[in-house]
């Protein structure tokens, strides 16, 4: 056996550091992309392409996820149908809460399955009776991290954020993760609270412009498709992840 030539593996070296140093040049240092600062009165501190990062709701909310006057003000059944879900389906709720959509997915999606994402142990576990009261079986709770969806990768056809993009402290991470697990030509359905119009009375951080949404979904990779007009006071905007990855 003729003995490695000290050259050839200093080249071999060389040529995979270059490799290396280019692909973390492709995608940015996560931290890079946040900058600090002191919080405002309903914010993290954090602000992301420009906009700060907004508190999260808690668990003691729940009651307002369910509040009957939700159905008139967010149209959850316009949402359901702006999806144009296949029967067979594979879609992800991230930020699900109390299942508030994603009961109204699974009935769309009789025959695939919906993963219900939340980062709060309390919300699953009331999640996970409403599961156990309707027989539901094409449901699955996901206890997700902060910065980690934890979902398989290219596993999904289909995912619904409503009002719970704007709350993500790591919204960098979190999309890099969802845009994993979408399968190529999967959407993302962005649903957020108007933030040109100051008429929709909610609180400024926890709406968004169209165009901070297209800005930091396209920062990770998803092409913004269209827009669609359907609800009272939301945009209902439609990403994709393209066909080569």
């Amino acid at each position: 056996m003729k003995p490695w030539n000290p050259r050839l593996l200093l080249v071999a070296g060389l040529c995979l550091l270059a490799a290396v140093q280019a692909h973390a040049q492709s995608e940015p240092a996560a931290d890079s992309l946040y900058t600090f600062h002191t919080p405002s009165r309903d914010g993290i501190g954090k602000t992301y392409f420009g906009r700060e990062i907004s508190q999260v709701m808690g668990h003691q909310g729940a009651a307002w996820l369910e509040r009957r006057t939700r159905v008139v003000e967010e149209r959850p059944d316009r949402v359901v149908e702006g999806m144009g879900l296949a029967p067979d389906a594979r879609v992800a709720d991230i930020g699900a809460g109390t299942g508030y959509f994603t009961f109204r997915i699974a009935e769309a999606v009789p025959t695939g399955r919906v993963y219900a994402v939340d980062v709060q142990p309390e919300m699953l576990e009331v999640l996970h009776k409403r599961i156990e009261r309707r027989t539901i079986t094409n449901v699955v709770p996901v206890l997700g991290a902060e910065d980690d969806p934890k979902l398989p990768p290219e596993s999904l056809d289909a995912v619904l954020l409503v009002d719970a993009y704007h709350e993500f402290a790591h919204p960098y991470e979190m999309m890099q993760g969802i845009r994993r697990a979408l399968r190529p030509g999967g959407r993302v359905f962005l649903i957020e609270y108007r933030g040109e119009d100051p008429r929709v009375p909610i609180k400024p951080l926890h709406k968004m412009t169209q165009a901070q949404a297209i800005t930091e979904l396209e920062a990770v990779g998803l092409r913004w498709v269209e827009s669609l007009d359907i609800l009272p006071t939301q945009h209902f905007m439609v990403f994709e992840k393209p066909a080569e990855g």
